[in-house]
């Protein structure tokens, strides 16, 4: 290539990718797999590759991750993309891999950048030739493994979990594209004020190229040679949440918004909440985790938390956006700060456990319906006592099947109206045990009777 056209072609490669490390001593953030005794230090020690699955957020570096582990191994390295490519194509080259171990004894490198849009048949296409070892399976993907992966698939490829980049290492990559004369901005002599660095990096959630991408349009701007606060907010506009309504950080999301609401912390309550909102969230989606949440962590501690939960979504429902986001915040800040019981979900969680894994029980004859005259004649509803015939508005009856006589799923703390709750269970228990004991004596009192009789 003409000097001319290699200069053409850098103009128009984004820096991001003529930044995309060479070497492993350039790739940075992932020290927990490069360190000493780590992982990918033992592959390059031991000179055995194997199957890899990269999985992590956007420019964490999987990518860069598989290049650099096929230049080292000298590998044939085929790079498919699951979004653009087929299962046709992918074929396709699996096959030239096959011809290729056959004449010269070494796999080839298939990589599958977003694996996990290739569905089970796509993903199941693979398992022969990586059993064989005509190739060795490099997948990158954003999503959790453990849910978009084959499991024959997965069994046969070792998981790399990489994180997002933190800002020592978000600074490295800054300082290593104002350097590079060759494939960075070096020769603009450009520096870049505290500010906007620390602008660059907050909006970056650790993607290098973001970073990198936001640092090149920046400097675009500039009209010196400094690139300050002014350039970096123009280049930004408006940060791009990190958010994939169907993926992992939606349930990242959901589970931090919960958490904080079991932990009575408003503020982190209402954060959660307008992160979701913010990135898009379906607020219905956050209605029903309210309305959850109120009737797990709450119950009756507070009972009209779920009412207000429930109103939050009917307002919502009834005024939209944005609007009705502010009944959503308010039922947040409402549950936060309400009294928390978890023992109507663990009453409910060990009775259902009884219902499920316990002997079947017949309902007993007394709690029967006797509808029919032949339903009478066998004995429902015999000895059944109406609770509002009695002074006391309760009975003695046993209402529990007979195995489980005696056994106790709810009880209640010392928080909000549960306290109030348990008074009254103990003064419920208090009638029927006074009842229990004048029943006893009358007994008695009859079978005495009947012994002088």
């Amino acid at each position: 290539m003409m000097a001319g056209n290699r200069k053409e072609a850098r103009n128009h490669t984004p820096l991001a990718e003529r930044m995309r490390p060479r070497s492993f001593d350039r790739f940075y953030g992932q020290e927990h797999l490069l360190g000493k005794g780590r992982i990918i230090t033992e592959l390059l020690e031991s000179g055995r590759l194997v199957s890899l699955i990269f999985w992590g957020p956007p420019g964490s570096g999987k990518t860069t991750l598989g290049y650099l582990l096929a230049r080292h191994f000298n590998l044939p390295c085929l790079f498919f993309s699951a979004v653009l490519a087929g299962i046709k194509e992918v074929k396709e080259v699996m096959a030239q891999a096959e011809n290729h171990r056959k004449l010269y004894g070494q796999p080839s490198i298939l990589f599958i950048d977003e694996i996990h849009r290739f569905n089970k048949a796509q993903q199941g296409a693979f398992l022969p030739y990586v059993e064989r070892g005509d190739i060795i399976l490099f997948g990158s993907t954003t999503e959790n493994p453990s849910f978009e992966i084959i499991a024959p698939l997965l069994s046969r490829t070792k998981v790399l979990v990489l994180k997002p980049l933190d800002e020592a290492a978000l600074n490295r990559v800054i300082d290593d594209a104002l350097q590079d004369e060759e494939n960075g901005l070096g020769r603009m002599k450009l520096t870049l004020t505290p500010e906007a660095r620390r602008l660059i990096i907050d909006q970056s959630d650790g993607d290098a190229r973001r970073v990198l991408n936001t640092l090149e349009l920046a400097a675009s701007l500039a009209q010196g040679s400094q690139i300050g606060l002014e350039e970096v907010e123009e280049a930004l506009q408006k940060k791009t949440l990190l958010y994939d309504k169907n993926g992992e950080e939606h349930y990242n999301l959901l589970s931090a918004l919960h958490k904080s609401l079991r932990n009575s912390d408003v503020d982190a309550s209402l954060y959660w909440l307008a992160r979701m909102l913010a990135a898009g969230e379906d607020p219905l989606v956050i209605a029903r985790r309210l309305v959850r949440f109120a009737a797990e962590d709450i119950g009756l501690a507070d009972p009209m938390a779920l009412n207000i939960a429930l109103a939050a979504k009917e307002v919502y429902d009834f005024l939209g956006t944005p609007e009705g986001e502010l009944a959503l915040a308010e039922a947040v800040i409402y549950l936060a700060s309400a009294p928390k019981s978890n023992r109507v979900y663990l009453a409910f969680e060990a009775a259902m456990e009884d219902a499920q894994k316990g002997p079947y029980e017949p309902v007993p004859f007394h709690l029967r319906n006797p509808v029919t005259s032949l339903m009478k004649s066998l004995g429902y509803g015999h000895g059944y006592q109406y609770a509002h015939d009695y002074q006391e508005k309760t009975t003695i009856m046993e209402t529990m099947p007979p195995s489980l006589k005696g056994r106790k799923y709810y009880q209640p703390g010392e928080m909000g109206m549960e306290k109030e709750i348990k008074r009254r269970l103990e003064w419920w228990t208090k009638i029927k045990e006074k009842m229990m004991k004048e029943t006893q004596s009358t007994e008695a009192e009859k079978n005495e009777e009947n012994e002088k009789g």
